[in-house]
């Protein structure tokens, strides 16, 4: 007898409580369904369920593997599920939420480009940077940068990398130089990123230790990244920003970096999902195209 059918069988059994209630559910004779569960037991050398004509119980073993045989049949049906998927094509809607500015300048033409690769599916992207609950609000996948925490019932993959950068806006260097050494922000004016209550520090990496965290001087303080490259370009001051927003910038001139010989800091970008015995295709599609187009925007 098939293994994984005597355990499909044993399960049901137990579930709905009578061999015979399995038997109706299973469209088996009740013999049959006894005859699979004896083929399991004679296999083990270990009775699983004591029977009477009245009722019947699972032994202390029985106990057990019928929760293994539940795991492994949950994933024989996604293994199964895998199969089904490489015949079809993601259907249905895909709820995404993103960082503000990075969803809008990377995330957001990655997933249109392979929206458009398959008509019956349908994108719903959120751009914000609070972090949501995926489940509470309904979200099949959230694109994160920085320290993932709180990662409870969650998987997470990189997607891609993206260093930091400090800049200035030519007027400004040719006013104030340019700073050569960490050390030298100190004499320096910056445009930070800061929320109510909470200043971002620059980070700065150190071999072996925790990165150096630098709040410089700063004449103006903003919530916004776009906001911040556009007053340092009008000469307000230093600003460390992302590589992929300025850079087309600094190769047209508007923007110059500094600080060249120091290293820079680099932060993961991820993709999380709630955790699945099988994930959707429309889901593992989505990340699969991040993976592979999200690098390329990060340069």
């Amino acid at each position: 007898m098939d293994r994984l059918t005597s355990m499909a069988v044993f399960v049901k059994a137990v579930d709905l409580g009578s061999f015979a209630a399995a038997a109706e559910a299973l469209d088996l004779s009740g013999p049959m369904v006894g005859k699979h569960v004896r083929f399991l037991e004679e296999r083990l050398g270990v009775r699983l369920i004591n029977r009477t004509t009245r009722r019947q119980s699972l032994t202390e073993f029985g106990r057990a593997y019928y929760d293994r045989c539940r795991v492994i049949l949950t994933e024989a049906e996604a293994a199964d599920a895998l199969a089904a998927d490489q015949l079809s094509e993601p259907r249905g809607r895909l709820r995404v939420t993103m960082p503000a500015l990075l969803g809008r300048r990377c995330v957001a033409p990655i997933l249109t480009e392979f929206a458009q690769r398959y008509p019956g599916l349908e994108l719903e992207l959120s751009f914000g940077d609070r972090i949501v609950d995926l489940a509470e609000d309904g979200f099949d996948l959230a694109i994160r940068t920085g320290i993932l925490e709180d990662r409870s019932g969650l998987i997470a993959r990189r997607l891609a990398r993206h260093g930091m950068v400090v800049c200035a806006s030519p007027s400004y260097v040719e006013r104030h130089g340019a700073p050569r050494r960490i050390d030298d922000l100190r004499g320096h004016h910056a445009v930070t990123y800061n929320r109510p209550g909470w200043v971002h520090p620059w980070l700065f990496p150190r071999d072996g230790q925790s990165a150096l965290e630098v709040t410089p001087a700063s004449r103006m303080r903003l919530d916004d990244l776009e906001a911040i490259a556009d007053a340092a370009a009008s000469g307000m001051g230093l600003a460390w920003l992302p590589s992929w927003l300025v850079r087309q910038r600094i190769r047209t001139g508007v923007l110059v970096e500094v600080l060249q010989d120091e290293p820079g800091y680099v932060f993961d970008n991820y993709a999380l999902w709630l955790r699945t015995p099988h994930l959707p295709l429309k889901v593992r599609l989505a990340v699969d195209a991040l993976a592979a187009a999200l690098p390329k925007a990060m340069i």
